[in-house]
């Protein structure tokens, strides 16, 4: 027979990975704001659009660099940062972008699990 959990002990909180794609130049300002709204482990990469040269040439863009930033927030934390970030993308000049969120499923190990869901209490 399994042993039951004690009561005391609460369910772990849910995470999120939010993908948000933005021009190069603004990764930093979205990393920050992401950061202090809760994202304790935060990855950028170098990206690139999938316009081809003749559409950025008629559109008079020259090579356009962008940057996907990985981010892994607590859910219960996730729609006051896309209401953040939907609010900048509408209002910062060059601040366009697009964010999404995916559901983690499954995380091994006590001690990553409470670090990524940003548990400040000892283990």
């Amino acid at each position: 027979m399994a042993a039951k959990a004690p009561a005391h002990e609460v369910a772990p909180v849910k995470l999120e990975l939010i993908i948000t794609v933005c021009e190069k130049g603004k990764a930093g300002f979205y990393m920050d704001l992401l950061e202090t709204m809760g994202a304790n482990l935060q990855l950028s990469l170098g990206a690139k659009g999938t316009a081809s040269r003749e559409i950025l040439q008629y559109l008079g863009l020259a090579e356009y660099q962008q940057s996907c930033i990985l981010s892994l927030v607590r859910k219960d934390r996730l729609e006051d940062i896309m209401e953040a970030l939907d609010k900048r993308f509408r209002t910062l000049r060059g601040g366009a972008g697009i964010a999404l969120a995916i559901p983690l499923e499954s995380i091994i190990g006590k001690i990553s699990y409470s670090f990524l869901a940003d548990e400040r209490r000892e283990m």
